[in-house]
């Protein structure tokens, strides 16, 4: 009921006239999804060069794997080949015939590194080729021998020793959900497997949490050690909107392949809880969120469109699996309306864009990221980012589905 209620209110302040130009892109008579895979592929004729990546160079890279795993789906859903085609250009060209891939090293133990495997799971099964699955369980054999702490908890990256970042939930957790449920579904194995899985979320959901705003903190070092952490929990300053999108998208994403039971029940929890405080943190006259989630309306935040849409989308897709009250799909129907009327953007070429995006934000590392107010908001903001776009696409299928399209 308290649920409801947030969102009912939030709901209220959004009933504002849509302006004549969004009103017109929600009511086009080509789907957004698709109006977006091909704004992208009209900028970028090649694949490799999606998220910025110069001319000539391929990259083994989370954005353009989250990306092109948007475009595979929208292909099947409204009959466009085109777009799987397009994806696979990409896998063909960076997936050696030996099975080795260009830039990816395993010795890195780099959770960033396992996400964008998850296309490979459709084209290994699509073209028979031994290649691709020989990568997926190249990505798996990374996970099983993946540094840990003590409780458990994967590592970020091998050279980000101790810290659970919230980021890395969607890097690694979909993928191993789907591999163990793929391939070792009947394997004794697969409850502890299974129960890892799970572990990974509650971990990163208490090394995390900040009890005063009932949000999750972007990152915890759980040795204390880090420059940018409290000393006492191990948290970074302030709640990072993307970061809590990739938590809630990965968890929706995850679900998907594990089911709801018993051993999954404290997913859901985490998930429900999530929307619970969110309407708390959102702009009044929007409903979309800020860069920094947990200071709404300070001078400097911004309203992202990325963070954004990733709530938008786990929402609809949490509502319509199950996961999240039925009652709330009204509320996300108007939240991914008001996205598109407040972030995209249709150009005079007849492409469409989404604005205000973050491009990246990290901690540590050498540029001494420390994860402050002021660092959040000074990251460059650029337009169509992969980690809009993806979700985005994925966000207006659930869209149409939910209105019967």
């Amino acid at each position: 009921m308290k649920r409801t209620l947030l969102f009912a209110v939030s709901a209220l302040l959004l009933l504002s006239a849509s302006c004549s130009g969004s009103r017109s892109l929600l009511d086009s008579d080509k789907p957004l999804a698709v109006r977006m895979i091909e704004s992208e592929m009209a900028r970028h004729p090649s694949p490799a060069t999606l998220d910025g990546i110069a001319p000539g160079k391929i990259k083994w890279n989370y954005t353009s794997g989250l990306e092109l795993l948007a475009f595979i789906h929208a292909g099947d859903t409204y009959d466009r080949p085109d777009f799987y085609d397009y994806a696979l250009r990409y896998y063909d060209t960076i997936v050696r015939p030996d099975a080795s891939v260009i830039t990816y090293v395993k010795e890195k133990y780099n959770l960033d590194h396992v996400c964008p495997g998850r296309p490979l799971f459709i084209i290994a099964e699509r073209t028979g080729e031994a290649r691709y699955t020989q990568v997926l369980d190249t990505l798996f054999s990374q996970l099983e021998g993946h540094p840990r702490n003590d409780d458990g908890g994967f590592w970020h990256k091998q050279v980000y020793p101790h810290q659970m970042w919230l980021d890395g939930l969607y890097m690694a957790e979909p993928f191993y959900a789907e591999y163990a449920v793929s391939k070792m579904g009947r394997s004794e194995l697969f409850p502890s497997l299974k129960a890892d899985i799970v572990r990974q979320f509650v971990l990163v959901a208490k090394h995390t949490y900040d009890p005063a705003t009932g949000l999750y903190r972007h990152a915890c070092d759980v040795a204390r050690e880090q420059f940018w952490c409290d000393k006492t929990t191990g948290q970074t300053p302030h709640a990072w909107g993307r970061a809590m999108g990739w938590y809630a998208m990965a968890i929706v994403e995850t679900l998907q392949y594990l089911g709801v039971d018993e051993t999954t029940q404290p997913m859901v929890d985490i998930l429900n809880h999530i929307y619970d405080v969110l309407p708390k943190f959102a702009d009044p006259a929007t409903g979309m969120w800020y860069q920094v989630l947990d200071q709404p309306g300070r001078e400097g935040n911004y309203l992202e469109a990325t963070g954004s849409i990733m709530f938008v989308y786990a929402m609809l897709k949490g509502v319509r699996l199950g996961y999240l009250p039925a009652g709330l799909q009204p509320e996300a129907m108007r939240l991914y309306e008001r996205f598109v009327e407040r972030f995209v953007r249709e150009n005079e070429d007849g492409t469409i864009s989404i604005t205000d995006c973050c491009a990246v934000a990290g901690l540590g590392g050498a540029s001494r990221r420390d994860g402050t107010f002021d660092y959040y908001i000074s990251e460059p903001i650029i337009e169509n980012d992969c980690k809009g776009v993806g979700p985005f696409i994925w966000a207006s299928m659930e869209y149409d589905r939910a209105r019967g399209k």
